[in-house]
This record gives C-alpha cells, sequence and structure tokens, in this order.
C-alpha cells in the first residue's frame, strides 16, 4: 500500500527515559510526489489551499478540471497515500499498472480514477523519482545528513518558551517542491513544507514553532 518510504535519515526519536517523547519522519515521499503530480496532470483542485509543484506541467486554464467523480476517488487515495495507517480502504487494493508498486487503489470504487491515471504514469514517475532524488542530496550538503536538529532546536524553543516539557507527539514532514513558500497540514499528523523554506534554517525555525505548539 502506498505510504512513506524511507527516509533520508533515521527518524528523530525525542524519546527520554522518564517520558515525554516524540517521533518525527521527515521524507520528500516517492508516493506523495506522484499523487500530487497525477492531481496537477488530471486537473483536480482539492487539497485547494496546497500549491501546485514546481516544473511539472501546468494544464491551460481552458482545459477541463476532473471530475467530480475522480476527485473524489483521488481524494481517498490521497489521504491513504499520506497517512495509511489513519485511512484503510474497506476492500482489498490493486496495484496499478504502470506505477509499479507506488500506486495501490481500491478494487472496486476507484475504476475512474485507475483509469484516468494510466496514461500519466510515466510522466508522473520520473518526476516524482527527481524530485526525491534532489530532496536527499540537497539535505545531505544543507544539513550534514543531520536533518533533525533543526526539530530538536525547535522543541528545545518551546519548552523554554511555555515552561514546561513537550508531550509526546508524533510528525510527518513532506519536503516538496511546491509552488509558493510556506507550510500547509495535509493530514492530523503530516504537514508538507515547500523545500526552499526546508533548507533556510532561521525560516524553517520559525515556521515551524507553530506545528510543534499544536502538537506538543
Amino acid at each position: 500500500m502506498p505510504g512513506l518510504r524511507t527516509v533520508a535519515a533515521p527518524a528523530y526519536d525525542g524519546a527520554m527515559a522518564d517520558k515525554p517523547q516524540w517521533l518525527i519522519r521527515e521524507d520528500a515521499s516517492v508516493p506523495v510526489l506522484v499523487a500530487l503530480a497525477l492531481r496537477q496532470l488530471l486537473g483536480i483542485r482539492a487539497p485547494l489551499d496546497l500549491p501546485s509543484l514546481r516544473d511539472l506541467s501546468v494544464r491551460a486554464p481552458d482545459a477541463p478540471d476532473a471530475s467530480p467523480e475522480v476527485e473524489a476517488q483521488w481524494q481517498g487515495y490521497w489521504d491513504m497515500t499520506v497517512e495509511p495507517r489513519a485511512h484503510h480502504s474497506g476492500v482489498p487494493l490493486e496495484l496499478i499498472d504502470g506505477f509499479d508498486t507506488l500506486v495501490a487503489l481500491p478494487a472496486t470504487g476507484a475504476e475512474a480514477l485507475s483509469t484516468a491515471i494510466r496514461p500519466h504514469a510515466g510522466t508522473a514517475l520520473r518526476y516524482a523519482n527527481a524530485a526525491h532524488d534532489r530532496y536527499v542530496g540537497s539535505m545531505k550538503s544543507h544539513t550534514g545528513g543531520d536533518a533533525y536538529r533543526a526539530y530538536a532546536s525547535a522543541i528545545a524553543e518551546f519548552e523554554r518558551d511555555i515552561g514546561r516539557r513537550a508531550h509526546s507527539f508524533e510528525l510527518n514532514v513532506q519536503v516538496l517542491p511546491l509552488s509558493q513558500r510556506g507550510i500547509w497540514w495535509i493530514g492530523d499528523l503530516t504537514v508538507a513544507v515547500t523545500d526552499g523554506l526546508r533548507r533556510d534554517v532561521v525560516a524553517f525555525d520559525s515556521a515551524i514553532r507553530p506545528v510543534i505548539a499544536e502538537l506538543a
């Protein structure tokens, strides 16, 4: 089933002997990138506040949007991809030809989406794999392989500001090549952050603090 793939560095586990503890996973997940590439290629508007991907064709203004049926089925696929543990399919999943093991849709109830995405498999996979590879290389060069120092710093600042230890929490961070700079909630425990913002140490520290505060 699609979901978070291998992270570029071990998940940041803030476990301490006396509790509390936290777990942060950061990635530019190939399945998430594939889902967003398909969203853009199909003309799906949801999630309404999430920007488009850079360096991927945007549909012409006069091109028809995806049908309500395709959009609704994509939304279910998106939810399962972003937070698979929280969104289970009520029916068995089937891998879609052309997407390797990266896209699995319900065997029934997703026929319109399955038909719509097949012609875009090559474009979506090439884009997603290239974006993931750029993320891995960028984080190694900008963080020295220690991608989680920024989170430890933000948690420490939160604890100093609020005067207590952070509660236990879990957070997934998707670093994506979005066309606008910012950070967006895309799941109950998942945010998307623009890659350029993630590389900006000072700006990212400020942006991630409200997220930490909401969970901790």
